[in-house]
């Protein structure tokens, strides 16, 4: 029998994250002393303590700031029971779980999407873009059934499948000094304050790469995490942005300028496939859909 039920969980979990009685019971519409209660109750059934409580704040202790990590995993995992229960009752033909990369998640994927959901339209899909380093345990931990993603990643448990070709490119106002040009070349960008992504994430280190071989050292103004802060950055006068191409189609930058740079950097999305199981419901239609679209998309921009 389950000493941490359910519900003492979720009460846990608001409190953690509203950092109070009130925040919690607002998220949860509950009374503040039914809050109180279900944390006094829960601590009183596991033993020990999950909150100090000082001049009416609450303070999470060692022991809560341990277990939210497995609460918050647990509570995902319940969430999917009670979404797949949904679908059931909705007579869906089951659920497609997808994450992507944030730059292949508004244009592509989402394209791909709609054309997979075309012949499958009982089929349930959950998309969730993130961050690339959170790409391989998602697939690997069996929270995704598949994962879109830009290389380089490598993972020994994973199958990289490549299916198109992209590039990094340049974005900048349409009157800008460079704008009427065909392409542009870094020694062209060294004189404007440039937008680029940071070093320490991969299509920072692609362009340090290409930046060192090319030997030209750029106005770096802005180093941004997330490629969709480029084109915002642009249009507010911050400078020109290397970006990828997939991000200022998936914006659809139609104000701004975008040209090729004459020092190619090429990208590879690619699908991410678990190697510890089978391919789930679903995945070879999708990847099906996802190449095809690319397909289309490559033919549009010629």
């Amino acid at each position: 029998m389950l000493q941490f039920r359910l519900r003492q969980m979720e009460v846990f979990r608001a409190v953690m994250l509203t950092g109070s009685v009130k925040g919690a019971a607002s998220l949860l519409c509950m009374s503040q002393p039914a809050v109180s209660r279900a944390i006094a109750h829960t601590e009183q059934t596991i033993g020990f303590a999950l909150f100090q409580r000082t001049k009416g704040r609450l303070a999470a202790t060692q022991e809560a700031q341990a277990l939210i990590g497995e609460v918050e995993a647990f509570y995902r995992h319940a969430i999917q029971v009670n979404d797949f229960a949904a679908n059931l009752r909705n007579g869906s033909a089951g659920t497609l779980t997808i994450y992507t990369s944030h730059c292949l998640s508004r244009g592509l994927v989402s394209r791909a999407i709609v054309r997979f959901l075309a012949n499958h339209p009982k089929v349930h899909v959950q998309l969730r873009a993130c961050v690339l380093a959170d790409l391989p345990s998602a697939v690997v931990g069996n929270k995704a059934d598949l994962g879109v993603a830009v290389l380089p990643l490598d993972h020994v448990h994973l199958h990289v499948q490549r299916f198109t070709e992209g590039r990094m490119v340049c974005v900048m106002p349409t009157d800008h000094p460079l704008a009427n040009a065909e392409a542009v070349s870094f020694a062209d960008l060294a004189a404007h304050p440039t937008i680029a992504p940071h070093p320490s994430i991969a299509f920072g280190q692609m362009i340090a790469t290409a930046l060192q071989k090319a030997g030209v050292t750029l106005d770096s103004r802005i180093d941004i995490h997330h490629m969709d802060v480029a084109c915002a950055l642009v249009r507010a006068g911050a400078g020109v942005a290397i970006v990828d191409e997939f991000t200022v189609e998936g914006l659809g930058c139609g104000d701004l300028r975008m040209l090729p740079l004459a020092e190619e950097i090429v990208l590879t999305p690619a699908v991410l496939r678990s190697t510890l199981c089978a391919d789930r419901p679903y995945v070879k239609s999708f990847v099906a859909a996802l190449t095809e679209q690319a397909r289309i998309d490559r033919i549009s921009t010629v």
